[in-house]
């Protein structure tokens, strides 16, 4: 365990600003198609999200410093959870997987889904053939 305390980290960037969601996906820059079908899905529905808000660290040097970190894609504040996609390659999958459980292991209290492709997919039918 890393001697010092582990910290979220609250983005600023040309997505998000503090005190300030964006609700609308034409307004964000997303660095995947997918990632902007599915704000567009939330638009839809009317949930509240915020675009790689935070930043967790998830593995850490023996002084303790983070050399590693995990941006979840999306936030859903009113629900308290975090969103990953992968719609890639298998070797993309594997490595979000690893960096989910270390999010898990190192901060219990975040919440947090994993959407593969099959689970994206399927929302995009659904929202599609509304």
């Amino acid at each position: 365990m890393p001697r010092n305390v582990l910290k979220i980290r609250k983005n600023i960037n040309k997505n998000n600003r503090l005190n300030q969601a964006y609700n609308n996906a034409d307004n964000i820059i997303f660095a995947h198609e997918s990632e902007k079908e599915f704000a567009k899905i939330l638009d839809f529905y009317q949930i509240d999200w915020e675009y790689e808000p935070r930043t967790f660290a998830v593995e850490f040097n023996s002084a303790g410093e983070p050399i590693q970190s995990f941006t979840p894609d999306f936030y859903m504040q009113d629900m308290d959870l975090y969103i990953e996609l992968t719609t890639l390659n298998q070797k993309l999958v594997t490595r979000k997987n690893r960096k989910i459980k270390k999010l898990k292991e190192l901060y219990p209290d975040i919440n947090i889904k994993l959407f593969y492709k099959k689970d994206y997919n399927s929302l995009l039918f659904k929202y599609l053939n509304r």
